[in-house]
């Protein structure tokens, strides 16, 4: 602490922006989807089980498949993102001084409670 009162603190910390790697999961597993739709629409199904059901078939293959392709890419984006990060230095300071404990016997001052309103008319 210096004459002013004033605490410096000093860390270095790494900076890096870091992929939500949620976000790469739904857009795998959407695009997994279109792309299995699109796919099945292709080819003539069989009349005795219907598009619906063969496109459900397949979508059961398409989706995880989708989501992992996703995982893949957020995860190489995630290392590249490490390769860039930079250590930086920052300062936490604190002005003023810290408060004063209360003298044995007396009770802390505590600022008076609002009542909450209700403006809304009763029924």
């Amino acid at each position: 602490m210096d004459d002013n009162g004033v605490v410096n603190d000093k860390t270095e910390v790494t900076i890096r922006r870091a992929p939500k790697l949620s976000v790469f999961l739904v857009i795998g597993a959407f695009v997994g989807a279109l792309t299995t739709l699109i796919l099945t629409s292709q080819f003539p199904s069989d009349p005795a089980v219907g598009f619906a059901a063969t496109a459900g078939y397949f979508l059961l293959f398409g989706i995880p498949a989708g989501v992992a392709l996703g995982a893949a890419v957020g995860l190489i984006i995630d290392r590249v993102s490490i390769a860039r990060a930079r250590t930086v230095t920052v300062e936490h300071e604190v002005v003023g001084q810290p408060a004063e404990a209360p003298v044995s016997g007396e009770t802390p001052k505590r600022a008076p409670r609002k009542r909450a309103t209700n403006d809304a008319p009763d029924a």
